[in-house]
């Protein structure tokens, strides 16, 4: 019998963390049939993977195309990177469940917390929902290029549970615990794969306002943790502050309280972020000793982690850049950008809006978060933390290729520079600024972190911060550069798509994925390694209500299948839709 599929000839890295290996893979009926040398057999197509390597599909953990999913089949950008299997409702919010006199509280979180235009989510959702299940019943009904799983986030679920006393952030009731357990018992059991909750003073809603779940007590945490009592399957996520800057008896106080969440759901992994932030630059390393303390008394506490900078991209065409709250550019701020960049360019606007400061951007009536007003404070330090990327991304700059160091080069002050930087390419120019995990201008506390052994990788947003953040290219950025370019502290090239591939999969336990094995489902990538390459990222206008967004280009990828279908060939989308929606634990229907 011909098999389906046969890629032969690659150097296979199989996501065991095994040492690659040159092997053949067949295919047949979407699983992997055979590996090995398989050179006297039949197929009906043939890839030739000579001078690639081989893997399987990538698993992203933290995505948040809650929205996205509803209007767009393909979940670009993450299918283009050679991930198909992404997690969505992270960070506590999302559009399920919901009623429909809570929609717009919904999309004003959204458009807040994630930087999703209201008015894109408001002409995309499609609303046909209320409770968590009809939710992922109308999700399966649509294919889609890639898999992807969900989790209840716990804003959405409050306010279905309180309505308008969850959006106050009013504590919970004993009832309202008993109710939003249920409701959570009942999501887990159709299949969602966990529950996520949002706890930093970073996330606002459109209005400024804190997150329904921001400040939910250690009762209501724990109460929604006992809804795993009685579910074999399903993780739970956190995002903290850790009471940012309060001290070390708050963060002590915090983690305790994520502790007893675990404590909660024995059987149970929690996840929480973890970054090396400016405002508390060692805080990441209490985080990891208190993560490995709570191991070692037997609750199962993972970190996510990032492989590079958490970066925020500014341009005049982005949500942020440093003038945007100038009130010379503010009196602009309305017009095209080609009408903006010339009142930008005339010598008297210059004049006035470098002699002007920044009005406050947070507070009540506004979603920025206040870490913007505290870098604009000290814009002509932290012009040392602004890059530009170049047409081959460079994400370990050094000092001296900064913004401000060129300022300083040029003896011009850095807001000069700035403005400068902003206004190349017609105004189409867009610069880096790693806001996180960059307080030395080194990687090296990222390869630290990625390293642990209690590391997953993760938090690529992918699918939102769509005119702020562009790193659904993550996992392409682990490959070509962690694995290959860096030149002190690479990581073996079987530990990254390990890291990528089984260890994100059976963290979620979805053990028919992430491996390279017989029997196992055929996600699988074909990689020109020696060739990839990310592009800049690009700001493009395909969103609905004519929404623009964020998009990076990459170079590499030869062959993506998911189920044994070709998604992507030479980089391009190829229009198959094999993706589904993965249910966990009884209810995994859809997954096999």
């Amino acid at each position: 019998m011909a098999f389906d599929l046969l890629i032969f000839g690659g150097l296979l890295v199989d996501g065991t963390g095994a040492a690659p290996r040159l092997a053949d893979v067949a295919v047949q009926d979407g699983t992997i049939a055979a590996i090995g040398d398989l050179s006297g057999h039949e197929a009906n197509e043939r890839l030739d993977a000579r001078g690639h390597i081989v893997t399987p599909g990538f698993v992203d953990l933290h995505t948040h195309f809650d929205g996205q999913i509803s209007w767009d089949d393909d979940l670009m950008p993450s299918s283009i990177h050679g991930t198909t299997t992404v997690v969505m409702g992270n960070c506590g919010v999302g559009f399920a469940p919901c009623r429909a006199a809570d929609r717009d509280a919904l999309i004003a979180l959204m458009e807040g917390v994630e930087d999703i235009p209201g008015s894109v989510l408001a002409e995309g959702l499609r609303w046909d929902w209320e409770t968590f299940p009809e939710y992922m019943d109308a999700l399966d009904k649509r294919q889609k290029t890639i898999d992807y799983a969900v989790q209840v986030p716990h804003d959405a679920l409050r306010v279905f549970v309180m309505g308008e006393r969850g959006i106050r952030g009013e504590p919970a009731t004993e009832e309202d615990v008993t109710n939003m357990q249920r409701v959570l018992r009942e999501s887990l059991l159709a299949g969602a794969v966990g529950f996520s909750t949002g706890r930093s003073d970073n996330h606002r809603s459109r209005t400024g306002a804190a997150t329904p779940a921001a400040e939910a007590n250690e009762r209501e945490l724990i109460g929604l943790a006992g809804a795993f009592s009685e579910v074999k399957h399903g993780i739970l996520q956190a995002v903290s502050d850790f009471d940012l800057g309060d001290g070390p008896e708050s963060f002590e106080r915090e983690f305790d309280v994520l502790e007893r969440m675990a404590a909660a759901a024995p059987g149970h992994t929690l996840s929480v972020s973890l970054a090396q932030r400016d405002q508390a630059p060692n805080q990441w390393r209490r985080i990891i000793a208190r993560a490995e303390e709570a191991s070692a008394k037997g609750l199962p506490i993972r970190l996510l982690t990032a492989p590079r900078g958490i970066g925020v991209i500014l341009g005049l065409e982005a949500t942020f850049h440093p003038f945007i709250g100038f009130p010379s550019f503010k009196r602009v701020a309305h017009l095209p950008l080609a009408e903006r960049v010339a009142e930008m360019q005339k010598p008297e606007f210059r004049r006035q809006l470098l002699s002007e400061k920044s009005e406050r951007l947070a507070g009540d009536g506004s979603s920025v978060p206040p870490i913007a007003d505290w870098l604009l404070a000290q814009i002509d330090t932290i012009a040392f933390r602004f890059f530009t990327l170049g047409d081959n991304p460079n994400y370990e700059p050094t000092l001296a290729e900064s913004i401000g160091a060129r300022a300083k080069a040029r003896g011009v002050r850095a807001l000069e520079e700035v403005l400068d930087a902003l206004l190349e390419d017609e105004g189409h120019a867009l610069l880096y600024f790693p806001v996180y995990n960059y307080a030395e201008f080194s990687l090296d506390n990222v390869r630290e972190m990625i390293t642990h052994p209690l590391a997953l990788p993760g938090l690529s947003d992918s699918g939102a911060h769509v005119g702020t953040i562009c790193d659904a290219s993550f996992p392409s950025f682990l490959l070509s550069y962690w694995a290959r370019d860096r030149k002190k502290g690479t990581i073996p090239i079987e530990r990254v798509v390990q890291m990528i591939t089984s260890d994100t999969a059976n963290y979620l336990g979805m053990h028919d994925r992430g491996e390279l094995r017989p029997g196992l489902r055929a996600d699988i990538n074909v990689i020109a390694h020696a060739d990839m390459r990310l592009y800049p990222p690009k700001m493009r206008a395909d969103l609905p209500a004519g929404g623009k967004r964020l998009l990076q280009a990459v170079d590499g990828y030869r062959a993506t299948f998911v189920r044994g279908e070709l998604i992507v060939e030479n980089g391009k989308l190829t229009g198959r839709r094999p993706g589904r929606l993965v249910r966990s634990g009884t209810a995994q229907t859809s997954a096999t």
